[in-house]
């Protein structure tokens, strides 16, 4: 099997990047949701918690920050990504030394990349 080219690895790192993003919006979700209800369940009294809510609270809002602080280089490397492929692109289609199936499958992705990173361009 011949190996990867140039694109299809740069479109992969965009790809990982775009899931990246992804999973860690899902995480942040799921912590703010934790949070919301630990901070319910000690406003209430509730008798299911266990004496040491607070410090688990304070833990969950510390990871909760962690999280958030991913976004800013995350967005960083994935707009680097995004133009690596946007010139690979350019260099594929100039020099015709890839599939169209290929070529179209690095588009897809740099689609996908721009819209994660708000860097698509609206066409007038």
């Amino acid at each position: 099997m011949a190996p990867p080219s140039a694109l299809t690895i740069a479109a992969q790192a965009v790809q990982r990047l775009v899931k990246e993003e992804t999973y860690y919006q899902k995480e942040q979700t799921q912590q703010e949701a934790r949070i919301k209800k630990l901070e319910e369940d000690i406003e209430a009294n509730s008798p299911d918690l266990d004496s040491n809510a607070e410090y688990v609270l304070k833990q969950e809002r510390t990871a909760l920050e962690e999280t958030k602080a991913v976004f800013e280089p995350l967005l960083e490397r994935t707009v680097e990504a995004v133009q690596k492929l946007e010139e690979m692109i350019a260099i594929a289609e100039s020099e015709g030394t890839v599939t169209e199936e290929e070529l179209n499958k690095a588009k897809e992705t740099l689609e996908s990349g721009k819209k994660a990173t708000g860097t698509e361009q609206v066409a007038l």
